[in-house]
């Protein structure tokens, strides 16, 4: 094989909700994309963003977390990251530190004991372990459960290991040509981006019974003369009640979001931003296959 030629492949990030996908991923391409919070099933769409640098390039697919559907939008969810195991060249587990294996990780490993793309298995969250000897013992509980190409232990959030993890993925990668231009970092608009931006500080800002019942559309999107970008997006929730707490007393909640939507927005765009946030109630439109596709999870295109 000539020196000269690179790598290049697509990696999908798999793994239980709230295990830390999606900051592994906006670590490793070194920008946010994905959003995050700690809140389970944060991601619902695929999102693909692209790492290059002079040893080739790597596709990330950053998937939602595999869990037990209780709605048609958790169904697409879930058929969204288990669809993706067969398109990539590699596979990366995301799991915690535990000893304890459960029903989620079990139905993740068979699910991958029927693919043919190499397994990485990344235990995140390691800086939360008081002893780092007891590592071990849990990348021992779980060598075996799969046939894994490597395990490594890292912490995304303190960018530990991080590098090794990047270096251990272009050796499994297929020698290949770049899909995309070395300056592209992801395939989303920047419709999404705001979409999700705005949707993750209500995810961090709301109370956990209120956040997997909306969604953001973005309405109006456009840059005036004078360089500032106008939004108007819509929060859409299942209830009346939600839409007051979304609101909050005198505006005050709604006003808080968009303030740190808006400043996100900003940074990411390098443009001044007017953001304007209205609230909808839509009831049910988790189980519409309409108000889904509307929503942009299309899950009638698996």
């Amino acid at each position: 094989m000539e020196k000269n030629q690179k790598k290049s492949g697509f990696v999908t990030l798999i793994g239980r909700p709230n295990v830390g996908k999606s900051t592994l991923m906006n670590h490793l391409i070194g920008q946010k994309i994905a959003i995050t919070s700690d809140k389970p099933q944060t991601t619902r769409n695929r999102i693909q963003t692209v790492y290059t640098d002079e040893r080739g390039q790597i596709v990330f697919l950053d998937t939602p977390g595999i869990h037990k559907a209780k709605n048609r939008l958790g169904e697409y969810m879930v058929n969204v990251a288990e669809h993706t195991l067969k398109e990539v060249d590699l596979i990366l587990w995301l799991v915690e530190p535990t000893t304890f294996i459960g029903a989620g990780e079990r139905h993740i490993a068979e699910q991958l004991r029927k693919t043919s793309a190499p397994v990485i298995l990344v235990m995140n969250k390691i800086d939360t372990v008081k002893r780092q000897e007891e590592i071990l013992t849990y990348i021992d509980a779980y060598k075996d459960i799969c046939d894994f190409a490597e395990i490594v232990p890292v912490s995304a959030l303190k960018e530990k290991n991080t590098d090794l993890l990047l270096n251990l993925m272009f050796q499994h990668l297929p020698y290949g040509p770049e899909f995309y231009d070395e300056d592209t970092v992801t395939d989303q608009p920047m419709r999404q981006i705001a979409a999700e931006l705005i949707r993750e500080k209500a995810l961090r800002l709301l109370d956990d019974e209120i956040p997997h019942g909306i969604a953001v559309t973005i309405e109006k999107m456009q840059e005036r003369k004078n360089g500032i970008m106008d939004i108007e997006a819509t929060i859409i929730c299942e209830r009346e009640s939600h839409k007051g707490i979304i609101i909050g007393k005198g505006g005050s909640m709604l006003k808080r979001i968009g303030s740190a939507a808006r400043r996100e927005i900003e940074r990411m765009m390098d443009i001044q931003v007017n953001l304007q946030l209205w609230v909808k109630v839509r009831r049910e439109w988790r189980d519409s296959d309409i108000l889904m596709k509307n929503y942009g999870y299309n899950g009638k295109e698996l």
